[in-house]
């Protein structure tokens, strides 16, 4: 029997599974070897190690989804929809406040300080115990819907599966390093946004949230917007 492949089913789908799958073993697992990679190797050569493999897959991940992101069936086209780009806008910027929480250590981030594994339960924290996770998820919506192609929603669908597995990875770690401590911090916060604030083992306080590393994400949201159309022109004139 022959399997039947859909025809708008084009071969950058699967190039776009396996660069996601790619990007999940090398981030994931960079990770879970964490632990060991520090005492053989030091905590900031690891860190720069980890951050340099992971850009690069990044960065690889972004061009190519530039340039395929209208491959494909288009399953819907609301762009002309008046209201639609600046919901996007704004749904985009609301992930970046999720996705980027680990700026308030950019000096660890840089190596410049020595990187260590935080336990705390404030700021976003206090919202979702895995900003990350609730971050990609509203940034594939968002851009799903803008796009309607079937290479964007399968992009989507691989990275939000990525950032499960991250959710339950995430946790078992710091389960393992922590041990007790996490287990009360676990039960004082939630990874359904908001959960933990709705049934009261939470609430938010203002002045976590006023802290410098917001105006970069917002200054970051704004330079994103600015240089659009300069990055589509860029990506493209890399032929994958």
């Amino acid at each position: 029997m022959y399997t039947i492949v859909p025809s708008w089913f084009t071969s950058t789908h699967c190039v776009m599974l396996g660069l996601l799958l790619t990007f999940a073993i090398a981030h994931s697992g960079g990770a879970a070897l964490r632990s060991k990679a520090e005492k053989l190797i030091g905590a900031r050569l690891y860190r720069i190690l980890f951050a340099l493999v992971s850009l690069i897959l990044a960065v690889i991940l972004i061009i190519y989804f530039f340039n395929h992101r209208y491959d494909g069936l288009q399953l819907w086209q609301v762009q002309n929809v008046p209201g639609i780009q600046i919901l996007v806008w704004v749904l985009s910027a609301i992930s970046f406040i999720f996705l980027y929480p680990s700026t308030f250590n950019l000096l660890e981030v840089a190596a410049i300080s020595k990187p260590e594994v935080h336990l705390y339960e404030t700021g976003i924290i206090r919202i979702t115990r895995h900003p990350q996770m609730v971050g990609q998820i509203i940034w594939c919506v968002a851009h799903t819907l803008w796009i309607g192609t079937t290479f964007t929603l399968i992009t989507s669908i691989g990275l939000v599966a990525h950032h499960l597995f991250a959710v339950w990875h995430g946790d078992r770690r710091l389960y393992a390093r922590y041990g007790e401590a996490f287990e009360k911090v676990k039960q004082r916060t939630s990874t359904i946004p908001f959960a933990a604030i709705i049934d009261g083992r939470q609430s938010i306080k203002g002045k976590e949230f006023l802290r410098p590393a917001y105006l970069g994400v917002a200054g970051f949201v704004l330079l994103i917007w600015w240089s659009h159309p300069f990055l589509f022109g860029l990506t493209s004139r890399v032929k994958w």
